[in-house]
């Protein structure tokens, strides 16, 4: 692909910068012939604009086009009860299910308490890094930025004591939930010590983060036998859904299998259900046909979405070998995450790109096995 390389040389970042903006206005300035008006410049101008939007207009006709082509597919929506799959097979949507045990959401509802504590009780916390262990971990501008209620401020009490009310509604009928021992043990052991610690500081009209640490300290523990068995309901609907709809759509079409998982950005990195289908798919073909796309929230029509998505991906995999052939190393960027012009502008500054990291898959562990208590969940 030609360049500007060899024009701005070995200049520096800032000389370069400066050399070729003022060989713009040099060339601004001079190449227009003369008795060319300011309405001539600007016709010529979006003429040229015209050129882009004639592509992104055939780029998104075939996109629309491909869509209806692509197969097979399964989307994957990150949700509260472990996950939505739909399969797309023949341009069809044949099933969408929610595959994974209830008890993974129940797990997971009960180990999320501490954070509901403090979700009513972090805008009240001095504005100042608080004397916890690791506080150096905390960004003091970020403390700021969440502790916005004036200093002495009691009314965290109101949220506090109805948050409490639930959680004595589910410490109540906890017994009746019929859930596997181990993890109603960790349910129990956590729901008793978060009402202990409302109650402490409801009464003391007080609280502060050094008795907040000691509270999820108490109780983490038990946070991690839920995490155990939220990662083994997972685990096991997952798969055995997979295993599933290999079958039904047999072995050729399941080694082209792609995989779409829609997440918000703070669960992309390391995906569950990415972990766990990347397993059941083509080895071979897995780093490029299972493709998270971190969201800035829930899309009101995710299939779209991810079908949309992943046929521009499936379109730039072949115009990066055709429009690119000439240089390998920019069909890789089309084909990929990078936008065609970060290298340019690495070059032009002086800079280099961040080092990319690859995630490891170990082992699993034994399935339903608490690494807190040994015991094996119920499943």
């Amino acid at each position: 692909m030609a360049t500007r390389r060899g024009f701005l040389g070995t200049a520096s970042a800032v000389g370069a910068a400066t050399l070729f903006t003022s060989a713009q206005m040099t060339s601004s300035a001079s190449a227009a012939p003369a008795g060319i008006t300011a309405t001539d410049e600007k016709a010529a101008r979006n003429s040229i604009r015209a050129v882009n939007t004639g592509m992104r207009s055939h780029y998104a006709s075939l996109k629309t086009e491909l869509i209806k082509q692509l197969t097979p597919v399964i989307i994957v929506e990150n949700n509260a009860v472990g996950g939505r799959f739909t399969l797309v097979n023949g341009g069809i949507q044949v099933e969408t299910v929610d595959p994974v045990p209830e008890y993974f959401e129940l797990a997971k509802s009960i180990a999320h308490v501490p954070l509901g504590i403090y979700s009513v009780l972090a805008a009240y916390l001095s504005d100042q890094v608080p004397n916890i262990p690791n506080s150096e971990r905390i960004d003091p501008h970020d403390l700021d930025m969440i502790v916005f209620k004036a200093p002495g401020d009691k009314s965290w009490t109101i949220p506090l004591k109805a948050f409490r009310t639930t959680l004595d509604s589910a410490l109540t009928k906890l017994p009746t939930a019929n859930l596997p021992d181990d993890l109603y043990v960790s349910c129990d052991k956590i729901l008793t010590e978060a009402i202990k610690f409302i109650d402490a500081s409801v009464k003391a009209e007080s609280f502060d983060m050094a008795s907040f640490n000691t509270f999820a300290a108490t109780v983490y523990p038990s946070i991690r036998v839920n995490m155990t068995f939220a990662a083994t309901a997972q685990i096991t609907g997952i798969e055995g859904l997979m295993k599933r709809w290999r079958t039904l759509i047999g072995e050729k079409a399941w080694s082209d299998l792609y995989v779409t998982v829609l997440s918000i950005w703070t669960t992309a990195e390391l995906n569950q259900a990415s972990i766990i289908i990347r397993r059941t798919m083509n080895q071979a073909k897995v780093d490029t046909h299972l493709i998270d796309l971190p969201t800035v929230e829930t899309p009101s029509d995710p299939i779209f979405v991810a079908l949309d998505n992943l046929a521009r991906i499936v379109q730039d995999n072949v115009a990066a070998e055709m429009v690119f052939n000439a240089d390998l190393k920019v069909a890789d960027a089309l084909k990929g995450k990078e936008d065609l012009l970060s290298d340019e502008i690495l070059q032009q500054i002086g800079g280099s790109a961040p080092a990319a990291t690859t995630a490891a898959f170990g082992r699993t562990a034994a399935a339903g096995t608490c690494p807190i208590t040994g015991h094996t969940a119920a499943v």
